[in-house]
């Protein structure tokens, strides 16, 4: 239930030949169809055909970045001559699983700072593995700067 109703003033379709039923609808209440067009795209009802591959998702997501800029280069919110800085993968559908798992991939290794073997006995200062502290040598002074 909803307290108010609001016609769509625009339909935009990928494909007519899929999209049939909503195209008659609109055609039935005066909305006007902009519909991706490929070769084989029955055209009745359609108002405005862009002719396009609308099999393939990236170039169905390319064509909806270049629709959303020309639109906001019509209402002037961007300049025509400028690049838009809205990257093109952000209209291409991904699964959740599969954009996790590149996400991980892109993520750098981890670098280990950290002394890996606990029972070092080799490091002078620092305590061996039985808890005695190891004499500083003649090789190791310091009062040498270090590196």
């Amino acid at each position: 239930m909803q307290t108010s109703y609001n016609e769509p003033r625009l339909l935009i379709l990928i494909d007519p030949r899929t999209d049939h039923q909503p195209i008659k609808e609109g055609a039935l209440g005066n909305i006007p169809t902009i519909a991706l067009c490929d070769t084989n795209s029955p055209m009745r009802y359609v108002n405005v055909g862009i002719p396009a591959n609308n099999k393939g998702k990236h170039s169905i997501g390319c064509l909806f970045w270049l629709l959303a800029r020309m639109v906001l280069q019509m209402r002037g919110t961007i300049h025509p001559g400028l690049k838009w800085d809205v990257i093109l993968d952000l209209f291409f559908y991904r699964e959740p699983e599969e954009a996790k798992q590149q996400e991980e991939e892109e993520l750098p290794a981890a670098l280990e700072y950290a002394i890996q073997d606990f029972g070092a006995a080799g490091i002078a200062g620092f305590p061996a593995a039985d808890g005695e502290w190891g004499a500083v040598t003649d090789e190791q002074s310091w009062t040498e700067p270090v590196p």
